[in-house]
């Protein structure tokens, strides 16, 4: 990898042209450049994903000072004592799934346990009903595996939804999450009502989909070695560091969301041209072996671990202090509750899903022989 340099061109599967940047130094360099910019209007020939403009005025698609005002003030909302009150719902939730599964099996820990937790978190933090939850679901699934027809609807039901939602809690707020993104002001300045509904997009797909996989990583990793599962089990102070190893062993983005240079940029040797598309490799930085002893080693004991999964940068991921909380929680009520839980199919049959953006599995049948 690292012969032919730290950026390279390539294609993606529908034939997009991109650069690729694969070595840790240049790849957490350029998280945190200015010169590569979020923003679609740098871009020349960038397609992507289209969505409303009411769900597209997100922290991922802009750059200061936008970027600095809306983070600002919804960061107001994501302090770790309102992150860290949710811990005994997340508890709760997890332990409620867990009691719930078949003892035996076989059964999907993705359906069972991997969706419901990150999707149930979220209807707490936006204090919304079951059913509503279920409708949620089953539109976040088909944006990321359904057609592309089913893809639309989906996006056209979220909006539809999540704009109705706002009006909502403008008008009646409550102590939930969204309520508090409404509250936030500085200095008289507040969110609109579109960068409200597409903030909430944002934490719905990336809270859910990005835990989803990275539950489904988890325990297929501690499955495969049940000696790591076994060492957590003895001493759970361990837990927080071993989360942040799986992070970076397998985090559920590859890569980062597209970039655009704003000027012609070198990186490495290689000179990328203003405004085309710039993806930078995080599974590859993360096992980059200039940076890592034993990088591709999963080692949950791993004491210095500045992953990259979650960003860096003014981009880094704003959820990460609750994205660890139900990383932490999710990983450790398995370890208590199921300690003999193993793969009910050979490795080899396990389905992937069908994206280069996502490292995740569509279904993950195990057998459960639980300690409850």
């Amino acid at each position: 990898m690292n012969s032919v340099g730290p950026a390279r061109r390539t294609a993606l599967p529908d034939g997009s042209p991109v650069w690729l940047v694969t070595r840790y130094a240049e790849v957490r360099a350029a998280l945190a450049d200015p010169r590569l910019s979020l923003d679609k209007r740098h871009a020349t020939g960038w397609a992507g994903f289209t969505l409303p403009p009411a769900l597209d005025a997100n922290l991922l698609n802009m750059d200061p000072p936008q970027h600095t005002r809306i983070r600002s003030l919804v960061s107001q909302a994501f302090t770790p004592r309102r992150v860290e009150e949710l811990r005994p719902g997340v508890q709760r939730l997890a332990d409620r799934l867990l009691d719930t599964l078949p003892q035996g099996g076989p059964v999907d820990l993705i359906a069972a346990y991997a969706e419901p937790l990150p999707i149930g978190v979220i209807g707490e933090m936006f204090d919304v009903s079951m059913e509503d939850l279920g409708r949620l679901r089953g539109w976040t699934n088909d944006m990321v595996t359904g057609s592309r027809e089913a893809a639309g609807a989906a996006i056209v039901a979220i909006h539809h939804y999540l704009a109705e939602l706002v009006a909502h809690r403008r008008a009646a707020p409550g102590a939930d999450l969204l309520s508090a993104m409404i509250a936030a002001r500085d200095e008289g300045d507040r969110l609109s009502e579109d960068e409200l509904t597409s903030l909430a997009f944002l934490v719905l797909f990336a809270g859910y989909e990005n835990t989803v996989s990275f539950i489904g990583n988890a325990a297929l990793a501690l499955m495969r070695d049940p000696g790591l599962a076994e060492g957590l089990r003895a001493d759970e102070s361990l837990l927080p560091a071993a989360v942040d190893e799986l992070m970076r062993y397998e985090p559920p983005a590859p890569v980062s969301i597209r970039r655009f240079p704003t000027e012609d940029l070198t990186i490495g040797e290689v000179t990328i041209p203003k405004g085309e598309t710039v993806l930078l490799g995080l599974a590859a930085a993360n096992r980059d072996p200039e940076r890592w002893a034993n990088a591709e080693a999963l080692d949950l004991t791993r004491a210095e671990n500045p992953h990259v999964s979650l960003g860096h940068g003014i981009h880094y991921c704003l959820g990460a202090p609750l994205a660890r909380l139900e990383a932490t929680v999710a990983v450790g009520a398995l370890l208590r509750r199921l300690p003999d839980m193993s793969l009910a199919v050979p490795v080899e049959e396990l389905r992937w899903r069908p994206t280069f953006r996502a490292r995740g599995l569509v279904e993950l049948p195990v057998r459960t022989s639980s300690a409850r």
